[in-house]
């Protein structure tokens, strides 16, 4: 029975159960950052990293990343671009041509793309942040109460009495 309850309170650290909903809030808007962040191929990364290095709550983190996933990639991808030109205010960018694809070539024609996706890539990842954090806080203090009403009706009368 002792290594049940070991395992058990490891399961609440490792969780972060017991953190304040502002922290676990955090995690999950920092978690929406690294999901619309340009950082392609380094989300997973970047969560562990800010996991490890922040003592963030890596459930929430994931959570909060995994809105960019193979459904919502190009939809992502899309507004991130559309905001990155029209805050760079770029006329028209010129496009791809597929015949020569050397990588001084590519390079070349991928280059006017790159400062509209990184910009409107941060753009996105913050806005996303700030609109996330207020709901995951709401969402974790309503679920929170909820819980705690429950389990209160649930004692029988005179238990909570001390």
């Amino acid at each position: 029975m002792a290594a049940l309850e070991q395992l058990r309170a490891y399961g609440i650290r490792l969780l972060h159960l017991a953190e304040p909903p502002r922290r676990t809030a955090l995690a999950f808007a920092v978690g929406i950052f690294i999901a619309f962040s340009p950082t392609y191929g380094l989300h997973t990364l970047s969560v562990l990293f800010c996991t490890w290095a922040f003592r963030l709550n890596g459930l929430a983190l994931l959570s909060g990343s995994l809105i960019n996933n193979p459904w919502t990639l190009l939809p992502i991808l899309g507004a991130t671009f559309w905001t990155g030109v029209h805050l760079t205010g770029q006329p028209d960018i010129p496009p791809i041509h597929w015949t020569d694809l050397s990588a001084r070539a590519l390079y070349g024609q991928v280059r006017p793309y790159a400062l509209p996706f990184f910009l409107g890539g941060f753009a996105l990842s913050l806005l996303g942040a700030l609109v996330s954090y207020p709901i995951a806080y709401w969402a974790i203090i309503t679920h929170r109460a909820r819980r705690a009403t429950a389990s209160a009706e649930q004692l029988p009368p005179g238990a909570g009495v001390g």
